[in-house]
């Protein structure tokens, strides 16, 4: 999306590359994290930014319309408001819908709005015509005063053009940051790929910016650079490099045909919090058009969808913010209760933090009430606590029982490590049977595609507590991500509403 000299682009490969040294010997993520990581802003949706849009402007036409009538018509008396409500709001509905169709509500529009101001007055021009034009064939020009029509539409296109320029700016910015593009990797070299991109740099809209390629094969099969990108590595290093370094899209360009091999790297892949999309522009099998996705003009098929993004993700951020801050409104006088008892009860501080692992393989400091005794504290959980485990002290086993020793953890949701439901994070050392969690359960790590949450669907369905066998970390990681793949508003509500019901059974809290 963003405008670039196609001359860039070899160049910022080349410098990929020399952070690399030598492809074929150096570790691929060392020297592309360098150069692709630090600073690296999160991708912002091109939909979620249009359809702000869109409201707002409806907004901006709204009130104008609403001010002027108060300034001019009104004089402090609602009679007669509502014959002003009804074309303020029919146009204020109306507006984006015109805009849409004068293709105004594109990155490409945002970003030239001086180029586009014509198009923004002619738009506006046309539903006001429209609506004076209804307003005179009703008869009801006696209604409304001219001077509000006359300024409602002066004002409301001079409000449009400043709205729209002052969009512009933020637009710009995040343009050039490259926060508007989508950042891709190509999974697959040779030929493939190379055809793959040409493709893809000869589509007009591609809103996608390609880091680098992986890829199993050795340099014989799969060259060092491919039209200009260079091969960072191999899959199992691509895991690493898209833990370390922002990666929103994987494009996977091995043919349908390499069934075997298709299914050996998308199993290493799966677990990573991002798109995977399977290239279909070379292939000769067809399907129906809705069978696909486009990158531009391109077609790929839909293998995996990151969990959580656009509105998906605004939504549970609002949710997760707001709940937190109430809650610990409302529980800080039973936090400071249960907080005054662990240091009457054993010396040491009454927080205790702990690592743990959050989104996308994140290690994070989790809060939790002190629950120990501090010479006996197992930070890494190393050993998991047991039934009347010694080291637990009076207060703890009273907290531990009841989750009261998780409430700090509402302070990581604020600083938005956790969410308020999710998949529990789980200590970097957690076993179960004497062995560990990632030992046990194959794609393990696909719970991270989320943050870890202080309750989750596992926890209200009963698998909380110890995990002394396999079977209990099976279902818990089973239970984790059914949630991930039937995420809603409405189910995270419900687990919230359950999860006082379902701490009443401490059968396996110690």
């Amino acid at each position: 999306m963003r405008t670039q000299d196609p001359k860039e682009r070899p160049l910022a490969s080349a410098d990929i590359l020399s952070g690399l040294n030598d492809v074929t010997t150096v570790p691929a993520t060392t020297g592309a994290q360098e150069k692709t990581s630090s600073g690296a802003a999160a991708w912002i949706s091109p939909n979620v930014i249009l359809s702000t849009i869109r409201t707002l402007e409806a907004l901006v036409i709204g009130l104008v319309g609403v001010d002027l009538w108060a300034l001019y018509i009104s004089d402090g008396v609602l009679a007669g408001a509502a014959h002003y409500a009804a074309p303020i709001l029919i146009v204020s509905g109306v507006v984006p819908i015109v805009f849409q169709a004068f293709g105004l509500y594109t990155v490409h529009a945002l970003l030239r709005v001086a180029e586009q101001s014509a198009r923004v007055a002619l738009a506006w021009s046309i539903v006001f015509g429209v609506m004076t034009t209804i307003v005179f064939l009703t008869k009801a020009g006696d209604v409304y005063s001219r001077v509000w029509l006359l300024g409602w539409y002066a004002f409301g296109l001079v409000a449009l053009l400043c709205f729209r320029f002052l969009v512009c700016s933020f637009v710009r910015k995040w343009n050039k940051d490259g926060r508007l593009d989508r950042s891709a990797v190509i999974v697959g070299g040779g030929p493939r790929a190379g055809k793959l991109i040409e493709a893809l740099e000869a589509t007009d809209d591609m809103d996608i910016t390609i880091t680098g390629i992986f890829d199993d094969r050795g340099d014989e099969r799969s060259p060092a650079v491919i039209n200009g990108y260079p091969k960072l590595g191999d899959v199992s290093q691509l895991v690493e490099f898209a833990r370390n370094t922002r990666v929103d899209l994987l494009i996977v360009s091995l043919p349908l045909a390499a069934e075997n091999r298709l299914l050996e790297v998308l199993k290493k892949l799966w677990v990573l919090p991002v798109d995977i999309r399977l290239s279909a522009h070379t292939d000769k099998l067809r399907f129906r058009p809705r069978a696909y996705s486009y990158i531009g003009s391109v077609p790929f098929f839909d293998v995996f969808d990151k969990p959580l993004s656009g509105w998906d993700m605004i939504i549970k951020t609002i949710e997760d913010r707001v709940i937190a801050a109430l809650a610990i409104i409302f529980l800080a006088p039973v936090m400071a209760l249960v907080a005054l008892a662990i240091r009457l009860d054993s010396k040491g501080p009454a927080l205790f933090k702990q690592k743990r692992y959050g989104f996308n393989n994140e290690l994070i400091e989790v809060y939790k009430f002190r629950s120990m005794y501090v010479e006996q504290s197992d930070r890494s959980a190393v050993k998991l606590v047991t039934k009347d485990d010694p080291r637990v002290t009076k207060v703890g086993r009273f907290i531990r029982k009841t989750s009261l020793d998780e409430l700090p953890q509402l302070f990581n949701v604020l600083k938005g490590q956790l969410s308020l439901v999710g998949p529990r994070p789980h200590a970097t050392q957690a076993k179960a049977a004497d062995r560990l969690y990632t030992e046990v359960v194959d794609g393990y790590f696909a719970r991270h595609k989320v943050k870890p949450g202080i309750t989750g669907w596992a926890q209200v369905k009963g698998w909380r507590g110890e995990t002394d066998t396999t079977e209990k970390i099976e279902r818990r990681v089973e239970h984790d991500l059914y949630y991930i793949e039937n995420w809603s508003l409405t189910f995270d509500l419900y687990i919230l509403a359950t999860t006082p019901l379902a701490l009443l059974n401490t059968e396996n809290a110690y």
